[in-house]
């Protein structure tokens, strides 16, 4: 996410989202449309999303910067660069959530994970975690995870009803953090009256849309948002969140759950198709 200091939006704490530099896939360096590098042959290198990662080298616009603590060690470090920073991210600056509170998070893959260590860490006392893997429950344990409830067993009730006879009435908070419309409707259905928000993470398919209720929207009293990099400003909130993991208060060794050199590249893929990785961090040759 871009930082560029001077926009309206960059200046509040309401917003991370840059108005001089807005967030879109774009293969060129965000002030001048250009690539500022080439290969050993001349050809133009393009920077996906403003970083081009996969790169020893390259040139990176002082608004996607962020200067972090030397010490940290770089194979955690790289894990808030976006994903994990994301869900915490959602849940602590997003949502706001409270202590005490009752959290749903729909989907435990290390988006939904990340959100549960965020809300562990605002003090929520029940964190209810939705998936179709059963397995994802002794994993999400690690994170804060209190309740679980396999989506594919729900019987002739809708998850929302599920959670919402679990809660007596809804969740304080719910995340959807798969990307699919359905489940969003979902989570706000099962989303507490009067005071409930809904936290959209997921990318769905283009063209997805939603459709709610106006009855609803006028009488439940519910919210719904979308949060990306959930929501946190790289420059000032990155820091924050590396120097509670060097204080050993947030978690992000549990994250990374293997490393290949990368050469091995395909197999981090083929973990994560798999459902067998949370993180793979790929180291590269010095």
């Amino acid at each position: 996410m871009s930082v560029c200091g001077e926009c309206a939006d960059c200046m509040s704490p309401k917003s991370n989202l840059c108005s001089k530099f807005p967030f879109k896939l774009s293969t060129s360096m965000p002030r001048h449309e250009t690539s500022r590098f080439t290969d050993l042959n001349g050809h133009t290198l393009f920077h996906f999303l403003f970083v081009s990662s996969f790169s020893e080298y390259t040139v990176v616009d002082v608004a996607h910067v962020t200067k972090i603590d030397p010490t940290v060690p770089p194979g955690k470090a790289c894990l808030l660069g976006c994903g994990i920073s994301t869900g915490v991210g959602a849940a602590w600056r997003t949502a706001n959530v409270e202590a005490g509170s009752t959290v749903a998070i729909f989907g435990l893959g290390s988006i939904g994970l990340a959100v549960a260590e965020g809300a562990r860490l605002c003090g929520a006392s029940r964190i209810i975690g939705i998936d179709v893997n059963p397995d994802k429950y002794e994993i999400g344990k690690k994170f804060g995870i209190t309740d679980f409830v396999d989506a594919g067993k729900s019987g002739d009730k809708s998850l929302g009803q599920v959670i919402n006879e679990m809660t007596g009435g809804g969740a304080d908070y719910c995340f959807e953090c798969v990307g699919l419309s359905s489940l969003v409707h979902e989570a706000y259905a099962c989303c507490r009256k009067g005071w409930g928000k809904t936290i959209v993470l997921g990318v769905d398919r283009p063209g997805a849309q939603l459709t709610i209720s106006s009855h609803d929207v006028l009488h439940t009293g519910k919210s719904l948002m979308g949060s990306l990099f959930g929501g946190i400003k790289a420059k000032s909130d990155i820091p924050i969140l590396l120097k509670r993991y060097m204080d050993k208060e947030l978690q992000l060794d549990e994250f990374v759950t293997h490393e290949v050199g990368f050469e091995d590249i395909n197999k981090s893929f083929e973990l994560l198709l798999e459902g067998k990785s949370l993180r793979c961090v790929i180291w590269m040759k010095n």
